[in-house]
Protein backbone atom coordinates (compact mmCIF):
# COMPACT_ATOMS: atom_id res chain seq x y z
CA UNK A 1 0.00 0.00 0.00
CA UNK A 2 1.39 3.40 -0.97
CA UNK A 3 2.28 5.79 1.83
CA UNK A 4 0.88 9.30 1.90
CA UNK A 5 3.71 11.75 2.46
CA UNK A 6 2.85 14.87 4.40
CA UNK A 7 4.56 18.06 3.35
CA UNK A 8 6.52 20.13 5.84
CA UNK A 9 8.79 23.16 6.09
CA UNK A 10 12.31 22.56 7.37
CA UNK A 11 13.60 25.56 9.35
CA UNK A 12 17.23 26.64 9.42
CA UNK A 13 18.88 25.76 12.72
CA UNK A 14 15.82 23.99 14.14
CA UNK A 15 15.05 20.31 14.66
CA UNK A 16 11.34 21.13 14.78
CA UNK A 17 9.53 21.51 11.47
CA UNK A 18 6.31 23.24 10.43
CA UNK A 19 4.05 20.39 9.28
CA UNK A 20 1.44 21.05 6.62
CA UNK A 21 -1.93 19.77 7.81
CA UNK A 22 -3.04 19.46 4.18
CA UNK A 23 -0.75 19.00 1.21
CA UNK A 24 -0.97 21.93 -1.24
CA UNK A 25 -2.95 21.47 -4.43
CA UNK A 26 -0.38 23.38 -6.47
CA UNK A 27 3.01 25.09 -6.33
CA UNK A 28 4.18 27.96 -8.51
CA UNK A 29 7.84 28.66 -9.22
CA UNK A 30 9.12 31.61 -11.22
CA UNK A 31 12.54 32.81 -12.33
CA UNK A 32 13.71 35.81 -14.31
CA UNK A 33 16.90 36.95 -16.00
CA UNK A 34 17.87 40.53 -16.63
CA UNK A 35 18.68 41.59 -20.20
CA UNK A 36 19.36 45.15 -21.27
CA UNK A 37 19.91 46.98 -24.55
CA UNK A 38 20.81 50.60 -25.26
CA UNK A 39 18.23 52.45 -27.32
CA UNK A 40 19.56 54.81 -29.99
CA UNK A 41 17.61 57.58 -31.78
CA UNK A 42 16.73 56.58 -35.31
CA UNK A 43 17.69 52.94 -34.71
CA UNK A 44 15.55 49.85 -34.49
CA UNK A 45 15.48 47.16 -31.84
CA UNK A 46 18.81 47.10 -29.95
CA UNK A 47 20.79 43.98 -29.28
CA UNK A 48 20.35 43.00 -25.64
CA UNK A 49 23.07 41.90 -23.24
CA UNK A 50 22.74 39.58 -20.29
CA UNK A 51 22.95 41.41 -16.94
CA UNK A 52 22.43 38.56 -14.50
CA UNK A 53 19.87 36.33 -12.87
CA UNK A 54 17.31 37.13 -10.20
CA UNK A 55 16.47 34.83 -7.32
CA UNK A 56 13.70 32.35 -8.03
CA UNK A 57 10.43 32.66 -6.14
CA UNK A 58 7.91 30.03 -5.09
CA UNK A 59 4.26 30.60 -4.29
CA UNK A 60 2.76 28.28 -1.70
CA UNK A 61 -0.75 28.18 -0.23
CA UNK A 62 -1.30 26.19 2.97
CA UNK A 63 -4.54 25.37 4.75
CA UNK A 64 -4.86 24.75 8.49
CA UNK A 65 -7.98 23.40 10.17
CA UNK A 66 -8.72 22.52 13.80
CA UNK A 67 -12.49 22.08 13.64
CA UNK A 68 -12.08 18.48 14.81
CA UNK A 69 -10.35 19.47 18.06
CA UNK A 70 -11.79 22.93 18.71
CA UNK A 71 -8.40 24.38 19.61
CA UNK A 72 -7.47 27.72 18.02
CA UNK A 73 -5.93 27.28 14.59
CA UNK A 74 -3.38 29.92 15.64
CA UNK A 75 -1.32 27.16 17.27
CA UNK A 76 -0.37 26.25 13.70
CA UNK A 77 -0.46 29.61 11.92
CA UNK A 78 1.68 31.14 14.64
CA UNK A 79 4.54 28.84 13.62
CA UNK A 80 4.27 30.10 10.05
CA UNK A 81 4.21 33.76 11.12
CA UNK A 82 7.34 33.16 13.20
CA UNK A 83 9.26 32.32 10.03
CA UNK A 84 9.39 36.05 9.28
CA UNK A 85 10.89 36.98 12.65
CA UNK A 86 14.59 37.67 13.20
CA UNK A 87 16.51 34.84 14.87
CA UNK A 88 19.67 36.10 16.62
CA UNK A 89 21.00 32.53 16.93
CA UNK A 90 21.58 32.22 13.17
CA UNK A 91 25.06 32.46 11.58
CA UNK A 92 26.17 35.97 10.66
CA UNK A 93 24.34 37.71 13.50
CA UNK A 94 26.19 40.74 14.87
CA UNK A 95 24.42 42.46 17.76
CA UNK A 96 26.71 45.50 17.62
CA UNK A 97 25.64 46.35 14.08
CA UNK A 98 22.09 44.99 14.46
CA UNK A 99 22.87 42.53 11.67
CA UNK A 100 20.37 39.69 12.01
CA UNK A 101 17.85 37.93 9.80
CA UNK A 102 14.96 35.45 9.79
CA UNK A 103 15.78 31.80 8.98
CA UNK A 104 15.66 30.21 5.57
CA UNK A 105 13.27 27.31 5.00
CA UNK A 106 13.11 24.30 2.70
CA UNK A 107 9.78 22.88 1.57
CA UNK A 108 9.67 19.06 1.58
CA UNK A 109 7.01 16.81 0.13
CA UNK A 110 7.98 13.21 -0.52
CA UNK A 111 10.61 13.21 -3.28
CA UNK A 112 10.17 16.94 -3.84
CA UNK A 113 12.17 19.56 -2.02
CA UNK A 114 12.57 23.25 -2.73
CA UNK A 115 15.59 25.52 -2.82
CA UNK A 116 16.60 27.16 0.44
CA UNK A 117 14.41 30.24 0.61
CA UNK A 118 13.29 33.06 2.86
CA UNK A 119 9.67 34.08 3.40
CA UNK A 120 9.43 37.48 1.75
CA UNK A 121 5.67 37.90 2.04
CA UNK A 122 2.87 36.22 3.92
CA UNK A 123 -0.89 36.67 3.85
CA UNK A 124 -2.97 34.99 6.57
CA UNK A 125 -6.75 34.69 6.25
CA UNK A 126 -9.02 33.17 8.91
CA UNK A 127 -11.96 31.57 7.13
CA UNK A 128 -13.99 29.82 9.85
CA UNK A 129 -14.74 30.55 13.52
CA UNK A 130 -16.49 28.86 16.42
CA UNK A 131 -19.65 30.37 17.90
CA UNK A 132 -17.43 32.06 20.51
CA UNK A 133 -15.11 33.61 17.94
CA UNK A 134 -12.24 31.12 18.12
CA UNK A 135 -10.53 30.86 14.69
CA UNK A 136 -10.67 27.23 13.52
CA UNK A 137 -9.64 27.40 9.88
CA UNK A 138 -7.12 29.55 8.03
CA UNK A 139 -5.17 29.80 4.80
CA UNK A 140 -1.70 31.24 4.40
CA UNK A 141 -0.28 32.48 1.10
CA UNK A 142 3.51 32.47 1.17
CA UNK A 143 6.03 33.91 -1.23
CA UNK A 144 9.40 32.22 -0.80
CA UNK A 145 12.48 33.81 -2.36
CA UNK A 146 15.55 31.73 -3.18
CA UNK A 147 18.29 32.14 -0.57
CA UNK A 148 21.22 30.70 -2.52
CA UNK A 149 22.04 28.84 -5.73
CA UNK A 150 20.30 25.47 -5.95
CA UNK A 151 19.37 22.62 -8.28
CA UNK A 152 15.91 22.28 -6.74
CA UNK A 153 13.05 21.71 -9.18
CA UNK A 154 15.57 20.63 -11.79
CA UNK A 155 17.69 17.49 -11.38
CA UNK A 156 15.16 16.01 -8.92
CA UNK A 157 13.03 15.09 -11.92
CA UNK A 158 13.82 11.50 -12.99
CA UNK A 159 13.73 12.57 -16.66
CA UNK A 160 16.19 15.44 -16.20
CA UNK A 161 19.31 13.36 -15.66
CA UNK A 162 19.33 12.41 -11.99
CA UNK A 163 19.40 8.60 -11.80
CA UNK A 164 18.43 8.26 -8.15
CA UNK A 165 15.90 10.82 -6.87
CA UNK A 166 15.13 10.49 -3.18
CA UNK A 167 12.73 11.33 -0.43
CA UNK A 168 13.63 12.83 2.95
CA UNK A 169 12.88 11.41 6.39
CA UNK A 170 13.24 13.24 9.71
CA UNK A 171 14.48 10.91 12.45
CA UNK A 172 12.11 10.59 15.40
CA UNK A 173 13.24 9.79 18.98
CA UNK A 174 13.89 6.06 19.36
CA UNK A 175 13.90 5.32 15.63
CA UNK A 176 16.41 2.91 14.14
CA UNK A 177 17.53 2.38 10.56
CA UNK A 178 15.83 -1.00 10.29
CA UNK A 179 12.50 0.52 11.33
CA UNK A 180 12.91 3.35 8.83
CA UNK A 181 13.82 0.81 6.16
CA UNK A 182 10.68 -1.19 6.94
CA UNK A 183 8.56 1.97 6.67
CA UNK A 184 9.78 2.97 3.21
CA UNK A 185 10.76 -0.36 1.66
CA UNK A 186 8.59 -2.85 3.55
CA UNK A 187 11.82 -4.68 4.40
CA UNK A 188 13.83 -3.94 7.55
CA UNK A 189 16.94 -5.68 6.19
CA UNK A 190 17.51 -2.97 3.56
CA UNK A 191 18.74 -0.45 6.15
CA UNK A 192 22.27 -0.56 4.67
CA UNK A 193 20.99 1.23 1.56
CA UNK A 194 19.92 4.18 3.73
CA UNK A 195 23.14 4.05 5.75
CA UNK A 196 25.24 4.15 2.58
CA UNK A 197 23.27 7.07 1.11
CA UNK A 198 23.81 9.11 4.27
CA UNK A 199 27.39 8.00 5.14
CA UNK A 200 26.20 6.59 8.47
CA UNK A 201 28.94 4.66 10.28
CA UNK A 202 26.99 3.67 13.41
CA UNK A 203 23.38 2.70 12.55
CA UNK A 204 22.46 2.71 16.25
CA UNK A 205 23.49 6.33 16.81
CA UNK A 206 20.82 8.23 14.90
CA UNK A 207 20.28 11.79 16.06
CA UNK A 208 16.60 12.73 16.56
CA UNK A 209 15.66 15.54 14.20
CA UNK A 210 18.29 14.63 11.60
CA UNK A 211 17.19 14.49 7.96
CA UNK A 212 17.96 11.29 6.07
CA UNK A 213 17.95 10.82 2.33
CA UNK A 214 15.87 7.76 1.43
CA UNK A 215 16.94 6.41 -1.99
CA UNK A 216 14.48 4.95 -4.43
CA UNK A 217 14.06 1.20 -4.21
CA UNK A 218 16.49 -0.54 -6.49
CA UNK A 219 14.74 -2.92 -8.84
Amino acid sequence: MALTNKAFLEIEGKSETVPCMFNPSELSVSRSNSWDGEMMPGKGVPQVHYRGASSATMGLKLTFDTTDTGQPVTVHTGKVLKLMEVDPALPGTDEETNNARPPYVVFHWGDLYSFKSVVTSLSLTFTYFSSTGVPLRATTDLTLTQFQESDAFGPQNPTSGTPDPHRVHRVQPGETLDRISAKYYGDSTRWRQIASANSIVDPLALRPGALLSIPRQQQ
